[in-house]
């Protein structure tokens, strides 16, 4: 039975963006033309020009009225630019934008106690969350920019004609009475005016202009992030900009000049003080409200409504996403059969330009000022700038070695997580990790009971383990040979057969169970033992063997360098390294290798797993084709059966296999 209420409406924003329709279908609404009775509702665009329409019809015909905006936490490209929102507005009652009669979050930041101890939890821990990853309306701009030196007075410019300045009685001149204003109460320092996201995007002009600048004004007219332009800011003022509500969650008071939402209630500094706001709020009170209470948030992902924290989710990944990539890269020595992968994860903003010189490569990433990624393990020692590709921890249901493609990547600026060499980006975020949040540390818990309730694993391929019985059950992990962790990692012992051995002399009386690697046993990478030699260690040789629900049959793990330790650990089984893995050397695990000196954080295990499968890793949801969070691939993953290959995957990869032994020719 079909309860969703009628919408009517008369604008034709509403039949092109096929996002907003999806949303207000779930919230409850149908859409739908023709004139309305008594009962139903009609939709307008917040106080868009031809909202006119739909008010005399609404009132003509004695229906509700419905206005609609986008939330406050919208995308990460402006609507102009193609971007769909994530969260829509859905006001009964007015606009949060015009104060001169109540909205719904006006009566909600009137009237609601807001004094629920877990909602301001949540947004507590939201605007830490949104500040440490500097998260705004809209995201397209860099965080590594140097802002301006600190001391100055921040004052935001908006689009020309906005309703919002409109609702508030506010023009050209209101800017340069403001402007005057921030000059006259700080003669001493300097001014930077903030240009909005749309107006640098040449969508729509500001108020201010380069015009406006002189000694002591400067126009800021390239994106940056709006938490480091805070940072080092005496003083905010603005009309009724959106940063205004930002800086508050900053810790700044901003002199507000218009009557936007976050004015009147003990938060600002109101040049324009609003009758009826007497309530004196915390900012945690104001955020509950503004973006918890009041939006309706959407995930792509899932095609469905869901929680403030799930578009954080969605927005560090994306934003992230934006911010490695919209420069363009320059790939080099990548194989044929990953580039249409590479295009679609890291190409996006602009298509990848494959080159196989290194030093052509090195060129044109100079000439285009583009960044230039390698795959790691195929280049070592640069001696220039690069980005080093590798799969991620989570990648696929499938071998590489079969051509299966990757659902997550890692790119690391430093070095690569495998080579324990040289400092990589994963071992400063591990050791970052020593004082999470508690909505990390939550999140990271979150994860690690997904990951093992659904059996996951980097290739999630192999038939489930029989079962195995006994006491003090260690399972061995076989490791490709040739493989670049063993090359960089592995110590002293660099063979599987050699590993095999070594276990059975510490262990006389255990049980040992020896998985070979996958490749290996599909003939596609070296590193096999000979079955003699290998019951003469092992009690059990466990062959195409998912090792996903192995883990939950055995005790610890002994390995050089593989995988499967750090897996053991989220299951918390005891881990003996003979290596330097990216996971030894924190002392979670007991190792008998060299883990480098430098590792002297000690996190705990969610810290290692937060940094490892959320922080760390490039996620790619094949479904919608988006960047997406790690959360999403786990469902992709445990919703998915193994890959099925074409013909000609089959061919090549059987091809490889042959040629298992000159590896470095086709990998």
């Amino acid at each position: 039975m079909n309860t969703a209420r009628k919408l009517f409406y008369y604008n034709g924003g509403f039949l092109r963006q096929k996002r907003v329709r999806r949303i207000l279908s779930m919230a409850g609404y149908e859409l739908t033309l023709g004139l309305p009775d008594r009962g139903d509702m009609v939709a307008v665009w917040g106080q868009s020009p031809n909202q006119y329409r739909g008010q005399w019809i609404a009132k003509k015909r004695k229906a509700g009225l419905l206005r609609v905006e986008d939330a406050f936490l919208r995308s990460v490209q402006p609507g102009r630019a193609g971007d769909p929102p994530l969260g829509l507005i859905l006001d009964r009652s007015g606009c949060h934008f015009d104060a001169s009669y109540p909205c719904d979050l006006e009566n909600i930041l009137r009237h609601d106690p807001l004094k629920d101890t877990d909602l301001l939890c949540r947004a507590e821990q939201a605007i830490m969350r949104i500040r440490d990853n500097h998260i705004s309306k809209y995201n397209a701009f860099e965080t590594t920019q140097s802002p301006p030196a600190p001391g100055y007075v921040l004052v935001i410019d908006q689009t020309f004609g906005d309703a919002a300045l409109r609702a508030s009685g506010a023009g050209k001149a209101e800017f340069k009475a403001m402007l005057a204003a921030a000059r006259r109460e700080h003669p001493d320092a300097n001014i930077i005016i903030k240009s909005h996201a749309e107006t640098i995007l040449g969508h729509r002009r500001g108020y201010f202009s380069a015009a406006d600048a002189t000694d002591t004004i400067r126009l800021l007219a390239t994106p940056i992030s709006p938490w480091q332009l805070f940072d080092g800011a005496i003083a905010v003022y603005t009309i009724s900009s959106q940063m205004g509500f930002e800086a508050i969650l900053a810790g700044h008071t901003p002199h507000v000049f218009g009557q936007p939402f976050y004015a009147g209630w003990g938060l600002s500094k109101d040049r324009k003080p609003i009758t009826g706001r007497t309530r004196i709020l915390s900012r945690a009170q104001l955020f509950a409200a503004a973006m918890i209470l009041y939006p309706i948030w959407y995930d792509p992902y899932r095609d469905r409504l869901c929680a403030l924290e799930d578009v954080l989710d969605i927005l560090e990944a994306q934003s992230r996403a934006w911010r490695d990539d919209h420069r363009g890269w320059v790939a080099c020595g990548m194989r044929l059969w990953k580039r249409p992968h590479l295009q679609s994860i890291f190409g996006r903003s602009k298509r990848i330009i494959f080159q196989n010189n290194l030093a052509k490569a090195h060129h044109t990433s100079t000439r285009h000022q583009r960044n230039l990624m390698v795959w790691a393990s195929g280049h070592q020692d640069l001696a220039f700038p690069t980005t080093r590709i590798e799969d991620g921890f989570l990648r696929s249901r499938g071998l590489g070695a079969t051509l299966t493609p990757p659902l997550s990547l890692v790119a690391d600026r430093l070095g690569i997580y495998y080579d324990p060499r040289a400092p990589s980006q994963l071992e400063q975020m591990i050791a970052d990790t020593v004082t999470l949040r508690p909505d990390q540390k939550a999140r990271a818990e979150r994860l690690r009971q997904q990951v093992i309730g659904a059996g996951l694993t980097k290739y999630n391929a192999g038939q489930t383990a029989a079962e195995i019985t006994g006491t003090r059950r260690i399972l061995v992990p076989g490791q490709v040979e040739d493989d670049a962790s063993i090359l960089t990692a592995a110590g002293d012992i660099k063979t599987n057969l050699a590993l095999l051995t070594a276990v059975r002399r510490a262990n006389p009386d255990a049980i040992i169970l020896y998985k070979p690697h996958p490749d290996v046993e599909a003939g596609l990478r070296l590193g096999a033992v000979p079955d003699r030699d290998a019951a003469a260690s092992a009690d059990r040789v466990l062959t195409n063997t998912d090792p996903g629900t192995l883990l939950t049959q055995i005790d610890e793990v002994w390995t050089m360098t593989s995988l499967l330790g750090f897996e053991a650990l989220l299951r918390n089984k005891r881990v003996v390294t003979y290596g330097a893995p990216f996971y030894a050397g924190w002392g979670l695990t007991h190792d008998l290798g060299r883990p480098p000196t430098r590792r002297v954080a000690r996190p705990d295990l969610l810290g290692l797993l937060y940094a490892t499968l959320i922080a760390y890793p490039r996620y790619f949801d094949p479904v919608t084709r988006l960047p997406c969070p790690v959360e999403v691939v786990v469902d992709r993953l445990n919703e998915s059966a193994p890959a099925r290959h074409s013909p000609i995957n089959r061919a090549l990869s059987k091809l490889q296999g042959l040629c298992a032994s000159r590896a470095a020719f086709w990998r």
